[in-house]
């Protein structure tokens, strides 16, 4: 837990080390834990989405593309030429869908 690749920079790794000491005493508790690690771990990269694993993750929920462009603000055209593979995915789009298939439509709505 103490690689500094895994921090977003060395001053943070010092105090996030230290908000674990304090965490491990007892002085904070988990929700000021997840605080410290929100603020000073990198955030996970987002995985890319292809037209077939669009496709798929809309099949899976039973969704129109319709729906599924009203639900990530975008155009019917756009998951259309997304599924197709003429545009890819980015951005606020990138992170909707990541959720979508981690959460499902309830992490959406």
């Amino acid at each position: 837990m103490t690689e500094t690749a895994r921090y977003k920079n060395r001053m943070l790794e010092t105090v996030h080390l230290g908000a674990q000491d304090l965490f491990r005493n007892g002085s904070i508790g988990a929700e000021e834990m997840k605080r410290f690690d929100e603020l000073c771990l990198p955030v996970p990269a987002v995985p890319e989405f292809n037209g077939a694993r669009i496709k798929a993750l809309r099949e899976r929920y039973a969704i129109t593309q319709s729906f599924l462009a009203t639900v990530l603000n975008t155009s019917l055209s756009t998951v259309r030429q997304w599924e197709i593979g003429a545009k890819h995915p980015s951005g606020p789009s990138s992170k909707l869908l990541d959720l979508l298939d981690r959460k499902g439509l309830a992490g959406l709505i």
